[in-house]
């Protein structure tokens, strides 16, 4: 990988803990006009997101031992991307319907939050194993380059809480905030798969 590509992958990392967390942080806005916003709501919002990035952390890392690419790693963004719009189009009718069927507000926000948050944070989940994989070129530097790669990715989320509390919330409705964040997953993919199409066919021309 050039530096220019790993310059690439960093930033791409950056901006998915940006939207990850972001759009943690929503899930309480979707949840509390049905389940309040009490602490168990946001213990079920947690809990799933950390699940579901764990079983995304142990997909990306078996994924990532078959022929890794830039372009499977933009494919990455845009599956979540896509998996991410559904959020904004059907959280109405999932929480009118978990809501009047279970009663108990605890049970009813970790369905709640599963059924709209479980699959697109697995996916997103897949993008750290994902990136150390690709960055990784010597055995012996792995440890500094997943290191610094978590700490950019965490940067990123640190930056997404408190500019989504701060100011998206304060200047747009949850599901524009929302529509952004997949908006920005896709582009970033397909940014990626673009500059190594480019990449291969540079190669190809000069073979």
């Amino acid at each position: 990988m050039s530096i220019k590509t790993n310059a690439l992958i960093y930033f791409l990392a950056f901006c998915s803990g940006f939207c990850i967390m972001g759009i943690e942080l929503l899930g309480g806005r979707i949840l509390a006009p049905f389940f309040g916003s009490s602490v168990h709501i946001w213990g079920s919002i947690i809990t799933v997101f950390m699940l579901s990035l764990s079983f995304g952390y142990l997909l990306g890392g078996k994924l990532s031992t078959k022929n890794a690419s830039l372009t499977k790693y933009g494919l990455i963004f845009l599956i979540a991307s896509i998996m991410v719009v559904p959020i904004t189009l059907f959280s109405q009718p999932i929480m009118e319907f978990i809501f009047t069927h279970i009663e108990d507000s605890r049970y009813g926000s970790l369905l709640a939050s599963t059924a709209l948050f479980f699959i697109p944070t697995v996916i997103l989940g897949m993008i750290s194993p994902y990136s150390v994989r690709l960055l990784v070129t010597d055995s012996d530097k792995s440890g500094q380059v997943a290191g610094r790669l978590y700490f950019v990715s965490t940067l990123g989320s640190a930056l997404g809480t408190i500019i989504t509390s701060f100011y998206f919330v304060l200047a747009f409705d949850v599901n524009t905030i929302i529509s952004a964040f997949a908006l920005t997953l896709g582009s970033l993919g397909l940014v990626a798969i673009v500059i190594n199409t480019l990449a291969n066919n540079k190669e190809l021309a000069h073979a």
